[in-house]
């Protein structure tokens, strides 16, 4: 087995006269290299192995396949990526709360392994289902993913975006994606249908604004005014937030609630839920949330910490990590100017937990 100075001299081997390791003429020569060293595969320990291209993986990871390289990347605590209006953006774009099924492939992939089943209770137009079938060509294996959806439109939209998605897809020659389990229902009624312990990853974008009641129009007017009767803002709040709160609704922090409700009411609700979803997560398992704070009144709404603690304080979960997702594509807005500051919302958090321990 070779040492550390056969390690040190097979890598001057492609040393170029700048001492630069040439890692480029490694490959070329076959030879595994990681973190501008060639890998000597025999120095490895039991629990490792090279994975050609992604690194060293060990076998000991409980949490998802990522290699060491990979897993050092997926820890960044701010996603600063501007996913592309890909996979028949148009149409999901009916729904207000969408979120990228890219960028849920790679929570996915941050949270589960591959043959895990994942969860979505407010499941919207797929964008979770979408990104646990994608894990499958582009990610590290396919999860099985279920989701509730009440709005039946919304199912209609998924399963019609999976049609056209793999139409395009077989005509470029590529492998159709598989079709998740979607399920028509209110999800307090639903979750009683899943075994306890039997799903590894919850992902889920939070619903709390009464989008139902736009009847699926895309006018922009009425799309702000959807937001003005949010917790109970009165109308000189609402003249005030009118465009944020339109942003905050293309950010996607709107949902399919019919009713308008205080943000005290709201958060009981999801503390709720929350606590019947825990019941079907492993103890292994993460729950990994998405919601967007926002500006009114004058006053910024830290909906992320007001959800967390209200999450915490229900069910049996501990807060482990508070994501962020920043598109740096988004596009700017002035408001407030030149009298007030108010922020220009650009991100997204995404709230990670993990079940207690019995022990």
């Amino acid at each position: 087995m070779a040492d550390d100075g056969d390690r040190h001299r097979q890598s001057r081997l492609f040393t170029d006269d700048d001492g630069e390791f040439d890692a480029e003429r490694a490959r070329n020569e076959s030879l595994p290299v990681e973190d501008g060293e060639v890998v000597d595969t025999d120095e490895l320990a039991d629990h490792q192995r090279y994975v050609e291209g992604r690194g060293i993986y060990d076998e000991r990871n409980r949490v998802n396949d990522l290699t060491g390289k990979e897993w050092k990347y997926a820890t960044k605590s701010v996603i600063a990526e501007g996913y592309p209006p890909d996979v028949q953006h148009d149409l999901r774009g009916e729904h207000g709360g969408q979120k990228p099924p890219r960028l849920c492939a790679d929570l996915i992939e941050r949270f589960s392994k591959a043959g895990d089943t994942v969860l979505d209770p407010f499941a919207g137009v797929g964008g979770t289902l979408l990104g646990a079938s994608f894990c499958e060509y582009e990610g590290t294996g396919r999860r099985e993913a279920i989701g509730f959806e009440r709005t039946e439109r919304w199912i209609e939209v998924y399963e019609t975006v999976l049609e056209r998605e793999n139409e395009e897809r077989r005509s470029r020659g590529e492998p159709p994606l598989a079709e998740q389990n979607v399920r028509h229902g209110d999800c307090a009624d639903l979750i009683g249908e899943i075994p306890d312990d039997s799903v590894d990853l919850l992902l889920t974008d939070v619903p709390y604004w009464h989008m139902d009641e736009l009847e699926q129009t895309r006018n922009e007017r009425a799309t702000r005014e959807s937001k003005l009767g949010s917790f109970d803002a009165g109308d000189d709040a609402a003249a005030e937030s009118t465009d944020a709160a339109a942003d905050a609704e293309r950010d996607g922090t709107a949902d399919d609630e019919t009713e308008t409700r205080t943000k005290a009411e709201w958060l009981a609700d999801m503390a709720e839920k929350f606590d019947r979803f825990t019941d079907a997560v492993a103890s292994d398992g993460h729950l990994v949330v998405f919601i967007g704070d926002m500006y009114r009144e004058q006053s910024y709404e830290f909906l992320s910490a007001d959800l967390a603690r209200a999450i915490e304080s229900a069910a049996p979960v501990t807060l482990a990590a508070n994501l962020i997702w920043y598109d740096p594509t988004k596009d700017l807005h002035v408001y407030g100017y030149p009298f007030s500051f108010v922020p220009s919302m650009v991100h997204q958090n995404v709230l990670v937990f993990r079940p207690e321990s019995d022990a």
